[in-house]
């Protein structure tokens, strides 16, 4: 063992050597990419040396790195679609480390028939499996509710993707529920990212820079949670001058004020610039004029975001931000009291550029907390959970070719107190401190021809609150088989301790909270074969595979096919059931009426199709998703409520007018129905409030409800056309405005919400809603 654990050191040593070698003989060119006009990162840029194969495309800080360039002069070219195409001779020696800063200017001369696209060229150079890569110019061409653009209702469009109603509805992704999506803004994690309506995220669009989706398949660098990831990165404020943005909608107020600390020069100097960004919804008082047709006491949902960050730069480009966010939501439902949660946090991270090494040094920390309460009825008990907590990370990347290594940890710690009352009276209660540590290691292979692309990597992950530690390998590589056909594929091994404090069983809850991990699990689980297992462990854990095929149909127009399996092998639910406490007076009791979870397995199975066409004015975007879900409890198997079996939608937009000032947006979903549990039958239900003393005879029951097998029924089909037509209006180089009229669901479809039993009446999603909105940009 000793022998080949040396041998395995000599030859890791002789490789580190040999890169070594080739660095000290060869030259690397390095730096950042800027628009000239406000000193922000462009994003995915072309850059290359005139002439040669060297060559390399910013990333989404505006970082590019061109390494193994031997000695000698070239000339620097940077190409990108809207900018003017930038030429620089530079001279390297052998060993030398250049760092450049490139500013573009904004193309004075629109050429229409010319397109030089950094994305075709990452599809060929990087695997891309699993994630849509989302910038506000998309976010900008889908309807919006209320004329605002907006991340959750582009969410809604990504393949594999479902969402679950109008108004309190949740983001299912491929087969997973909303506590198994992470979301990170900027590294900070926030644990509740869409308002309790669903139509609104917590992000103001105007501040993002770019969104990174995985549905699946997801590399090593990401980790704590088994299903996706949203990493959300914030655009900096204006380096160059004091600009802004405000803008009304019948739904919310937003006003965007960002300008330098420091001015930003193309010179080798430094520059700070800060950005702020408020909205505020007054849905429940001009709903009553303008859609009281809905409901004449108001649309219930109400909310306000403050978001602010600060920006440092040095001249080399390294950075540093300091930034905050607060966020609120109120509802109040006829059918209960008050709901109101908050979140909050703070946070900073870094890019550095050390002067003597190829390596890309990234690191954050950040502390956020979320609470929420639910106040009911007289009669019923109050909700409450809360959770606060920190995480940290540092990340190095070098590179070394069109190859590169990354490697770095994570930390996080938090704190959950979560209080709840079960259907039958029963109080679940847990208060909790939880800290994970994780290791990653990834490395990106390209092959010679640049065929084959492969990115091995390992996730050591270790939950200390529940003592168990977690390996998780994972793969995923493409293959050039033409220059316009790929295959690629994906999968690995994922975990998470965080639980939803509802259960996945609910089909709508607002109540949105969360619990750390619990060891208060049964002791075994009956497998769908009726084998029993031991459960070894209290995580929750699942395993991808995903396969998928790239074609460039035309220079324009792209078709993406994926196909995927998630197995849940361990899943952690609320226990609905739970009768007795769990202690030794009930020592007989089975475990799935006394414990407080219940344990869970299994899958999401799927295919998606994506057909995407964007030339000149013109975009479509087509998604067609193919969806099985199929959960496990130890007893019976069902259909999750978000298990919809078709789901469609269809994005057009269209600009024309002499100056494309005039604009179209069109949305048309559909999807097939939702399981649901049907109802069987009605009884007189007794509540023997007096034990065996009860006089039933002389008592007056409620009306008790008799359901049939757990969703076993199907609602009615969904489907709704949204509508926006944009008008812009140029006031000067840097004044504008846009106008925006639109309406939601245009030709009235009466989508079912839910079937009030009691009542016997169906409740619908949200009716035809026009709005007209205005912002004004200086």
């Amino acid at each position: 063992m000793t022998k080949k654990i040396l041998k395995l050191q000599f030859i890791f040593l002789f490789f580190v050597a040999h890169i070594a070698a080739q660095q000290s003989q060869n030259a690397n060119i390095r730096g950042f990419i800027y628009a000239k006009d406000n000193g922000e990162p462009v994003l995915f840029t072309n850059v290359y040396l005139k002439g040669t194969s060297y060559g390399a495309t910013s990333d989404v800080n505006g970082y590019y790195s061109i390494t193994k360039v031997p000695p000698g002069s070239y000339v620097l070219m940077v190409t990108y679609l809207g900018y003017d195409t930038l030429q620089e001779n530079i001279t390297v020696k052998a060993g030398e480390i250049v760092t450049k800063k490139v500013f573009l200017n904004k193309a004075s001369v629109r050429l229409g028939a010319v397109e030089i696209s950094a994305a075709k060229m990452e599809r060929k150079t990087e695997t891309q499996v699993s994630v849509n890569k989302i910038t506000p110019k998309e976010i900008n061409l889908v309807p919006s509710v209320g004329g605002e653009p907006d991340l959750a209702q582009y969410l809604q469009i990504l393949p594999g993707v479902v969402f679950t109603g109008d108004q309190g509805g949740q983001l299912y992704i491929r087969g997973g529920s909303p506590v198994q999506n992470k979301v990170l803004l900027d590294g900070m994690i926030v644990y509740n990212p869409f308002h309790s309506i669903g139509l609104f995220s917590v992000f103001d669009a105007d501040i993002i820079r770019n969104a990174d989706i995985y549905t699946g398949g997801f590399g090593a660098e990401y980790g704590g949670r088994i299903s996706s990831i949203m990493d959300i990165k914030t655009r900096d404020g204006n380096k160059k001058r004091i600009s802004g943005k405000v803008s009304a909608s019948p739904f919310v107020a937003k006003a965007l004020l960002e300008g330098p600390l420091k001015k930003n020069s193309d010179e080798d100097r430094g520059s700070s610039s800060f950005v702020l960004s408020a909205k505020h919804s007054y849905l429940p008082q001009t709903s009553k004029a303008v859609y009281n047709y809905v409901d004449t006491a108001g649309l219930p949902f109400g909310f306000t975001d403050f978001y602010g960050k600060v920006s440092a730069n040095s001249a080399n480009g390294s950075k540093i931000n300091l930034f905050g966010f607060n966020f609120r939501d109120n509802v109040t439902y006829k059918a209960l009291s008050k709901l109101n949660w908050k979140s909050s946090g703070v946070g900073s991270n870094f890019i550095l550029i050390p002067p003597s090494s190829a390596t890309l040094i990234q690191g954050n920390f950040a502390f956020s907390k979320y609470g929420v309460e639910m106040l009911g009825q007289s009669d019923e008990k109050p909700r409450k959970s809360d959770i606060n907590g920190f995480n940290a990370g540092l990340n190095f990347t070098y590179f070394f070719g069109l190859n590169e290594v990354q490697y770095g940890l994570d930390m996080l710690g938090f704190k959950t107190n979560f209080e709840f009352y079960n259907s039958v009276n029963q109080f679940i209660s847990q208060t909790e401190n939880t800290t994970e540590l994780a290791g990653f290691v990834k490395v990106k292979f390209l092959g010679k021809k640049k065929k084959l692309i492969l990115e091995p990597s390992f996730r050591a992950h270790y939950y200390a609150s529940l003592a168990n530690f977690s390996p998780e390998p994972r793969l995923s590589g493409k293959y050039n088989i033409t220059n316009k056909i790929r295959f690629k594929f994906a999968g690995g091994l994922y975990s998470q301790n965080l639980i939803s404090a509802n259960s996945d069983r609910d089909v709508v809850n607002l109540f949105y909270g969360f619990l750390s991990g619990s060891d208060n699990l049964p002791a075994r689980f009956t497998e769908e074969d009726g084998s029993v297992r031991d459960v070894k462990h209290k995580l929750q854990k699942a395993n991808h595979i995903i396969l998928g095929t790239e074609f460039d149909l035309t220079s324009n127009l792209e078709l993406n096919v994926e196909a995927y399996q998630k197995n849940f092998t361990q899943l952690t639910n609320i226990n609905r059931n739970k009768l007795y406490e769990d202690n030794a007076n009930y020592a007989t009791k089975p475990d799935a009426l006394k414990k407080d979870f219940i344990i869970e397995t299994g899958y999401a199975r799927g295919l998606d199709f994506l057909l995407k066409y964007d030339y000149k004015r013109f975009y479509v975007w087509t998604v067609y998703s193919l969806t099985y879900v199929r959960r496990w409890d130890g007893i019976e198997k069902y259909a999750p409520h978000f298990d919809r079996r078709h789901n469609i939608n269809i994005v057009t937009a269209y600009k024309f007018g002499k100056h494309t000032d005039w604009e179209v947006d069109l949305r048309w979903n559909f999807g097939s129905g939702f399981p649901f549990t049907q109802t069987q039958g009605f009884y007189e239900k007794l509540s023997f409030t007096n034990g065996i003393n009860s006089n039933y005879t002389n008592q007056n029951g409620e009306l008790g409800i008799l359901y049939s097998s757990l969703n076993g029924g199907r609602l009615p089909d969904y489907h709704r056309l949204d509508i926006t037509v944009k008008k812009r209006f140029e006031f000067s180089e840097r004044s504008r405005m846009e106008v925006a009229a639109g309406v939601t669901n245009a030709y009235n479809r009466d989508n079912i919400f839910y079937f009030d039993r009691i009542l016997y009446k169906r409740v619908n999603q949200l009716p035809l809603l026009p709005s007209l909105s205005a912002n004004w940009t200086f």
